[in-house]
């Protein structure tokens, strides 16, 4: 059974859509990427899957018992949010918020694995720093540890690499590459930088206010689409 299945799905605002004929599927070790240029509907789309927006019109559903709380978030940073005023390790930390439910200390559980996901991500010698003290490549590397700390099943990242540098984002992209083939994690990954994140992907859903293409990566790569969107049918 699939972890996500849309049908038919579209979203609007105010009663204007957005985005419409949306049927696809996420299963279990999948690493999906969404592309689409600006206003295409991707952020829209990772608002239904996180369960912060109704569809208009058909379904998105959780699936193999996928909980809300099961989906380790790794959203796009504001300028606000880069000077937040927090050691790394209450970062880390507090991805853990939405497992705790009533229960307001966090457990050695709990701290073992902010550990643990420190260290995957090499920033264990940071732990006592001020967040808003590191680079922007160390800063995504916080947020994807806490990103872990909340995915048992399903990490779903918007944008993880923008405003990095080249040599950041492909060390960036590689971890999430291992997350997906030696954990067995789930991907869902909204990206502009197209060639980096397609290494390595199974999936791609590409998005233009409608659905433009849905399936395997190496079909999206032969379809007109993706040839149009990478450039290659310049060369046919």
């Amino acid at each position: 059974m699939a972890l996500i299945t849309c049908k038919d799905g579209a979203f609007a605002y105010e009663g204007q859509t957005v985005i419409e004929n949306l049927n696809f599927e996420v299963n279990s070790g999948d690493c999906l990427v969404i592309l689409g240029e600006n206003g295409s509907g991707k952020s829209t789309l990772v608002k239904g899957m996180l369960r912060l927006k109704t569809p208009s019109h058909g379904t998105i559903t959780l699936g193999d018992g996928l909980r809300p709380k099961q989906i380790g978030y790794l959203p796009q940073q504001t300028p606000a949010q880069r000077d937040f005023p927090a050691s790394v390790r209450e970062v880390v930390l507090s991805g853990r918020l939405n497992a705790r439910g009533l229960h307001p200390f966090y457990t050695a559980a709990d701290k073992k694995e902010a550990a643990e996901n420190m260290e995957r991500l090499g920033i264990m010698g940071l732990s006592k720093k001020s967040y808003r003290d590191l680079s922007g490549g160390q800063q995504q590397r916080v947020l994807l540890a806490r990103a872990m700390c909340a995915a048992s099943t399903l990490l779903l990242l918007d944008e993880p690499a923008a405003g990095l540098d080249p040599v950041v984002t492909a060390e960036l992209y590689d971890i999430i590459r291992k997350f997906n083939r030696e954990m067995g994690l789930t991907i869902i990954m909204v990206s502009h930088d197209l060639h980096g994140a397609l290494a390595g992907s199974t999936h791609v859903l590409h998005l233009d206010k409608t659905q433009l293409f849905f399936g395997k990566t190496a079909g999206y790569l032969a379809s007109p689409v993706g040839k149009r969107f990478t450039g290659d049918d310049a060369n046919d």
